[in-house]
């Protein structure tokens, strides 16, 4: 896999930056830039949705995904929320919380096609176009 590595993080980068390109611009969305200096390689593509802004939830595009047989996943559940630890006390803020209920693991794999990416585009569309 090493030989394809620099393939596969161009290709990785690339989904990312269409994501960025069609929905960086759009109130309420959210995308984590790359910090003057570093180099990402993109491996996840993940989307903070606020839906006071787009009128709707990250569950909610979640679901709107799934309904056409495209996977997409919660950010991670934080631990504190996590059913084992419910009976331990809890010393952060509120950042992570915030983060699993507004973020969404879009598709990014290396391997996503253009048709793929309309595919993801138009259910990404279809409620922004709800507004």
């Amino acid at each position: 896999q090493m030989e394809v590595l620099n393939t596969r993080i161009a290709q990785r980068r690339s989904v990312y930056q269409q994501y960025v390109d069609r929905y960086g611009n759009h109130h309420g969305f959210t995308f984590l830039p790359e910090p003057s200096g570093y180099f990402s390689n993109r491996w996840l593509t993940t989307l903070l949705i606020d839906n006071a802004l787009t009128g709707f939830t990250r569950e909610d595009l979640r679901l709107a995904l799934e309904a056409q047989n495209i996977e997409s996943r919660p950010l991670w559940k934080p631990m504190h929320l996590q059913p084992i630890f419910s009976h331990y006390p809890y010393y952060g803020g509120s950042l992570s919380t915030t983060l699993f209920e507004q973020g969404l693991c879009l598709p990014s794999g290396s391997n996503l096609t253009e048709h793929d990416m309309k595919r993801i585009f138009d259910v990404i569309d279809s409620l922004l176009g709800r507004l």
